[in-house]
């Protein structure tokens, strides 16, 4: 999908109204995106579920300063310091958002047609920093292009080859971007690495080109490679603006 993971809207949208870049309500409307509602469970001093738009001012209340995306995958707690837990829950989901200041994580589930994230004590993660996550992710982007331009998935799955036309002329044509406050850099970011996240996700479907499980097998080092390093960036995009 080109859409924001559930984390990287959370993240982004808690950051830009603690910077007053935008309204509650916006926020609320930004973080839930198609989802028919969001509830925080386990909130200090709160016994049932919470709305998200309350959730906001009781995570400031609590300390709350910023919110960092965690992206793990297996093998790469991208994002993630601890506790055991808490990792391990975001691990399963494969996202989470981390509360700098109160201590707090928040991992989401989906329950029908709305999402209950659930809070968890999390450690802080060194941040990453734009500049270098930005360089990596635009080393990354000519190998996936060429990588996966020629291979059996991009002639016939569609989404492929729309990806790798998107890569190149990249803009802000996502759908769905960062919200107020985040400069176009970390925008534009955002979007290519979301991009970059889709090509990996369609192209490990099967292994189109290759005919034989040795060549199917030298590719995937390579893709994990462009897969984290899309990750990174799309959690250092989504980190409190700077």
């Amino acid at each position: 999908m080109l859409t924001l993971p559930r984390a990287a809207r959370l993240a982004s949208w808690t950051n830009a109204w603690l910077a007053g870049a935008t309204s509650l309500d916006e926020a609320d409307e930004g973080i839930k995106g198609d989802d028919a509602a969001h509830h925080v469970i386990g909130l200090p001093g709160q016994d049932e579920p919470v709305p998200v738009l309350l959730s906001l001012g009781t995570l400031r209340n609590l300390g709350t300063r910023a919110a960092v995306v965690a992206l793990p995958a297996p093998g790469d707690p991208l994002g993630l310091a601890g506790p055991r837990d808490f990792t391990e829950a975001a691990l399963e989901v494969g996202e989470a958002v981390v509360c700098e200041g109160s201590g707090l994580g928040l991992v989401p589930h989906v329950v029908g047609a709305g999402v209950q994230w659930k809070v968890w004590p999390a450690h802080p993660q060194a941040p990453l920093d734009l500049a270098d996550v930005t360089m990596e992710l635009a080393q990354t982007l000519q190998d996936v292009i060429e990588a996966l331009a020629g291979l059996d998935v991009a002639r016939w799955r569609p989404g492929v080859a729309e990806a790798l036309v998107d890569l190149r002329s990249v803009g802000r044509k996502a759908h769905d971007g960062l919200p107020a406050g985040y400069p176009p850099r970390a925008d534009e970011l955002a979007a290519r690495a979301r991009r970059c996240l889709l090509v990996c996700e369609l192209a490990l479907v099967d292994d189109g080109g290759a005919v034989t499980a040795f060549e199917a097998d030298s590719r995937r080092p390579a893709r994990r490679r462009r897969d984290r390093a899309a990750r990174r960036a799309l959690v250092a995009a989504c980190g409190p603006p700077r």
